[in-house]
């Protein structure tokens, strides 16, 4: 798994490349722990190049949006291939984590004024 960081618009995107698995999610809870850190007010992850995501790297999505939530801060997905969304279909998680089609849609989403 790789993974890139940018600032685009006021929003925090991390691409992330690979499998989010059993032996690179602690490498992802490091780089997720540091946004929850700094208190990002808005954090999406571009999945576009994520080919799986098995039970750990789930736990460690839960884990950060749990983390955020402390803070106020928003999270969503966007990107998620059709193999990978099953999975989250699967466990019920599309309820959890907002899932956008496009980098875009999830900029408008998370940086709405509230009550718009």
């Amino acid at each position: 798994m790789r993974t890139r960081e940018q600032q685009q618009e006021g929003l925090n995107v991390l691409f992330i490349e690979g499998e989010i698995d059993l032996a690179c999610s602690p490498d992802l809870r490091a780089v997720l722990h540091g946004f929850a850190k700094k208190k990002t007010p808005a954090l999406v992850l571009d999945f576009q190049g994520v080919a799986y995501v098995d039970s750990s790297g789930l736990a460690t999505l839960i884990e950060y949006v749990r983390l955020a939530q402390a803070f106020g801060g928003k999270f969503a997905l966007t990107q998620v291939s059709e193999r990978v969304r099953t999975i989250f279909d699967l466990v019920r998680l599309t309820e959890f984590f907002p899932i956008f089609l496009t980098l875009a849609d999830a900029r408008a989403a998370l940086l709405a004024a509230p009550g718009v």
